[in-house]
């Protein structure tokens, strides 16, 4: 009896020995297995290009300042497709000698240089998994924040390679944090080979329901003729949104394509305000045109009349100086060109001096005018002088430059 339990003893024994043992090779296989998968996802980790093709964008600018094209988007946040799908070379296009990920690369700094010169606010968040996203499923590459053309351009330079899976219903999903603070109308663009696991189709719709109409997505499918799955994936996606629309790598390749995105992501049609009028062809538009008839060829001044400021007498003189001869020639050529025109030459002066004193002052400097254009050949009939002394300032008698500009002539033509 005694024997029996020593033997039941030891055998329990050499159990938990064996358990132990078991336990532990158990255990250097997790660690063996779970090192060994790391350094395959790591060595699956593809690296990335960040030199581009040098692309000339057009310039959407005028048709902004013109109206041609309204702002109806305040911030964007760009979700980009870091996976390891995207480490797979881009066959779609011969413009292309890269990865998957080096398109979207491209196509996101061409994309950059196409945005005019608007407020907004932008970020971008990537997804996959492994290293190239901190081992995460989704990565803040940047938060939303002003937008500047060198700011995005170094998000774009933090996708440095790709790898794991595509979580892209992950990254929809954390995007609606990102978006918390940004201001205004939304735009999601996502960039893609659309090929996803899990459909991310509800939490596109619970990210579309968390911000309304506010809120628009679009998709760009970059992928290969295997991928074509994808691509119906990322049209579902924009058409959750109900103001988004799909496109391809192809589309927005060219600078005409990538304008039509930047177009119709951040812009609606307006309408242009008419061109500025100026009907007597002075230089000077109509609405500031205190003399709207001005004869052809004449040098005007500011408010569109031809006149001379403060530059053909000293003070108190009516001596037409000689350094102001390309003036006086220039009324000659205005008589030669209209041979109908008739002018009435208008002297003024500022406010020194009596009003009496000033009234004949002008007419003198009036007279002297018409002498020197005499002198030059214009018919005395066509010319009439009147002199209104300080009577009609053109701007303050209290500052030199003010009574500078008054003392003047004005002609004025009389053949209309």
């Amino acid at each position: 009896m005694m024997l029996d339990l020593w033997q039941q003893g030891m055998l329990l024994a050499l159990d938990i020995k064996n358990n132990n043992l078991e336990s532990q090779n158990m255990k250097r296989n997790l660690i063996f297995t779970a090192t060994l998968a790391s350094a395959l996802v790591s060595g699956c980790a593809t690296q990335s290009s960040s030199s581009f093709q040098a692309f000339q964008a057009e310039d959407l600018n005028a048709q902004v300042k013109s109206g041609k094209l309204v702002q109806k988007t305040n911030s964007f946040l760009v979700i980009n497709d870091s996976s390891s799908s995207m480490s797979h070379t881009y066959l779609n296009s011969t413009d292309y000698s890269g990865t998957k990920l080096d398109v979207e690369k491209a196509l996101l700094n061409k994309f950059n240089k196409t945005i005019p010169a608007i407020p907004l606010s932008s970020g971008l968040r990537s997804f996959g998994y492994g290293p190239c996203l901190s081992w995460s499923s989704t990565k803040l590459n940047q938060p939303v924040q002003n937008y500047t053309a060198a700011g995005f351009d170094s998000a774009i330079s933090s996708l440095t390679c790709s790898s794991g899976g595509t979580p892209i219903a992950t990254a929809m999903s954390e995007s609606g944090h990102d978006l918390a603070n940004a201001s205004g109308n939304l735009a999601l663009i996502v960039l893609s080979d659309g090929m996803e696991e899990i459909s991310p189709l509800p939490a596109t719709e619970a990210l579309k329901a968390q911000y309304g109409d506010r809120l628009c997505i679009y998709t760009v499918w970059v992928g290969n003729d295997n991928d074509a799955a994808g691509q119906a994936t990322l049209q579902e996606l924009s058409s959750a949104s109900g103001c988004g629309f799909s496109a391809n790598a192809a589309d927005i390749s060219t600078p005409k394509g990538m304008s039509d995105f930047v177009k119709n992501v951040f812009f609606k049609a307006g309408t242009p305000a008419p061109a500025p009028q100026d009907d007597d062809q002075d230089g000077v538009i109509n609405s500031k045109d205190k003399c709207p008839d001005t004869p052809r060829g004449a040098i005007v001044d500011k408010d569109g009349c031809w006149a001379f400021h403060g530059v053909l007498f000293d003070f108190d003189s009516d001596k037409v100086k000689s350094k102001y001869d390309p003036l006086i020639q220039n009324a000659v050529e205005v008589m030669k060109l209209n041979p109908g025109l008739t002018v009435e030459i208008q002297g003024h002066t500022d406010s020194y001096g009596t009003d009496a004193y000033n009234q004949k002052l002008s007419q003198r400097r009036a007279n002297a005018v018409k002498g020197e254009l005499v002198k030059l050949g214009v018919d005395g009939k066509r010319l009439s002088t009147v002199g209104y002394g300080e009577s009609q300032p053109a701007e303050s008698n209290d500052t030199d430059e003010g009574r500078a500009y008054n003392r003047r002539v004005n002609y004025k033509r009389t053949d209309k």
